[in-house]
């Protein structure tokens, strides 16, 4: 008896498309933490004896309220911000961070904070925080959310051998904010030959600072948001979550 060849069945054929890049982008200050980490970087550097008390705290609340109307001058702030640690120079201003870090940073990072920035990550997304802090300030902040990319207002720093020249006071490339977070995700894109456009992004803040590179990322998410970002956001029908 014969048995009638059957033949062998194929297996459908594999995808050769490749899923874009999915991108969680995170502001820091009052997103992903309950406070302003600059500002209270001040307030901290006061409180050991680095800074006049009145006149620092006068000055700092003077920019902290520019920040809030979107009408800071983000270089006059960087050298005001940046002065007592550059008259204490390196080692002494590191010292002071990694105090600032155990009292203020550590214990006001939010559980449901955390699991948010993991959940993006166990998803397989590409978790990057951007922040309009500079990043001596926030680079061990990111490390404390377990996130290994982060754009921040870089500081220009002496010229020295071996790069050892302490920070300047002054701004190098393009600062971290406002329209300038727009450009640097740009460049960060572009160094992985990619574009903001082919890219699925989502983006959380709480500042209306935040608004050019909001209205230019996949999914806007206005995260504990001020009075004027809130109110946009309920217009364009943007998500909101209010994690604090």
């Amino acid at each position: 008896m014969t048995v009638p060849h059957r033949p062998t069945p194929k297996s459908p054929p594999q995808s050769t498309t490749k899923r874009p890049m999915k991108l969680a982008l995170f502001d820091l200050d009052h997103t992903l933490l309950p406070l302003d980490s600059d500002y209270s970087w001040g307030v901290f550097t006061t409180s050991i004896g680095w800074n006049d008390p009145v006149d620092f705290s006068r000055r700092n609340d003077e920019f902290y309220a520019h920040y809030q109307a979107g009408t800071l001058d983000i270089h006059a702030y960087v050298r005001f911000a940046t002065e007592a640690a550059r008259r204490h120079g390196a080692l002494a201003s590191q010292a002071a961070h990694d105090q600032y870090m155990q009292t203020i940073i550590h214990p006001a990072i939010q559980p449901q904070a955390l699991a948010l920035v993991q959940q993006h990550q166990q998803a397989g997304d590409e978790v990057v925080i951007i922040t309009a802090t500079n990043n001596f300030v926030t680079g061990p902040i990111a490390r404390a959310f377990g996130v290994s990319e982060l754009i921040a207002v870089e500081l220009e720093h002496e010229p020295a051998e071996g790069g050892t020249g302490w920070i300047t006071g002054a701004i190098q490339g393009v600062p971290s904010f406002r329209e300038g977070k727009v450009t640097r995700i740009g460049q960060w894109l572009a160094q992985r030959g990619l574009t903001l456009a082919e890219v699925e992004s989502t983006f959380y803040s709480d500042s209306i600072n935040d608004l050019s590179l909001m209205e230019n990322v996949t999914h806007p998410v206005a995260t504990n948001p001020d009075l004027r970002l809130r109110a946009i956001a309920q217009q364009r029908g943007w998500r909101i979550l209010d994690l604090f």
